[in-house]
């Protein structure tokens, strides 16, 4: 049987009321949201009730410590937060028309590819394109490939591995992760070691979603043992900071990991297993892509472009 979908007046839901809804989210609070909103906390009140009418249920729950949000407030705000992020994107856009900026490209990549390989590309892109403006946003592997499902990315960079059903994918680079450790650990030494011989290692690794600790889960999984996870963090700096406090070992990109080896004087070893080879992929959505995307596509994904980025300096 199909549902019978409920008739809304979107005429009443108005931007300040939105913004009105976002902020009690966030705050909790109908006394801190209208002071962002500039509105008397009367005004504010009566606002939200209007709404309530018209979706027809509570937005939120009043107690005496603030606001709770319903499950209709809930959806309410997180369609609101992209509505008044569109809104706020739109008039970015057409500020830079009038400075000669006509296309704006979002582009949604993994850490491991922005620290070993766009940031040379992007510039260089951008010198030959002046009036292009991308927008770069930095997520793990898996939300890169939800960023492009949900059409809040226009190109997409992660590690192989994530499900791409619904995207057209091309070999975008090859990197080679390593064995990142303290000086004096009992595994340094010369030439190649294998998962195995580390696997009961404390580890330092990166959060949920990246595709690095998704291929760790697999590879322990795979001998099975647990991975003896010990601390999870967003950068790879943060990762060698961890491992040089002794709290555990690690496995970074190459290219990336090793400015950061030597200036806080860790070790590093290759690791034998097949995996550690890893391809990043270039992805949008299937179907006609516009061509200033499809021109910044092909350029990231030519092998002839220099990507690898200039060591850091020592400070």
């Amino acid at each position: 049987m199909k549902a019978t979908r409920v008739p809304y007046n979107l005429a009443r839901f108005d931007l300040v009321s939105i913004r009105l809804v976002v902020d009690c989210v966030q705050h909790g609070s109908l006394s801190a949201a209208a002071r962002e909103s500039h509105l008397a906390l009367a005004a504010a009140s009566r606002r939200i009730r209007e709404l309530e009418t018209a979706v027809g249920e509570p937005l939120f729950e009043r107690h005496g410590r603030g606001l709770e949000p319903t499950a209709a407030g809930r959806v309410f705000a997180r369609h609101g937060v992209g509505l008044l992020q569109s809104l706020e994107q739109m008039g970015n856009e057409l500020a830079d028309l009038r400075q000669g900026i006509a296309k704006h490209i979002r582009l949604c990549s993994s850490t491991a590819a922005i620290n070993q390989f766009l940031p040379p590309l992007l510039a260089r892109y951008g010198s030959l394109h002046a009036q292009v403006r991308i927008e770069l946003e930095e997520q793990v592997s898996t939300a890169v490939v939800a960023a492009l499902r949900e059409g809040r990315a226009d190109l997409g960079v992660f590690v192989e591995g994530a499900e791409t059903e619904g995207l057209e994918c091309r070999l975008f680079r090859r990197d080679e992760l390593v064995l990142v450790l303290p000086a004096r650990h009992r595994l340094v030494g010369r030439g190649a070691v294998s998962f195995a011989d580390a696997v009961d290692e404390d580890w330092i690794s990166l959060n949920d979603g990246a595709a690095l600790l998704q291929k760790q889960h697999e590879a322990a999984h795979a001998l099975g043992r647990p991975l003896p996870l010990r601390v999870q963090v967003r950068s790879f700096d943060a990762v060698c900071h961890l491992v040089a406090s002794g709290l555990g070992i690690a496995i970074l990109p190459k290219n990336a990991a090793l400015p950061i080896i030597g200036a806080m004087k860790l070790r590093w070893r290759a690791l034998s297993d097949s995996w550690a080879s890893r391809r990043m992929l270039l992805a949008t959505r299937a179907g006609p892509q516009d061509p200033a995307v499809e021109d910044l596509a092909a350029f990231l994904a030519e092998p002839s472009q220099k990507a690898k980025a200039a060591p850091r300096k020592r400070q």
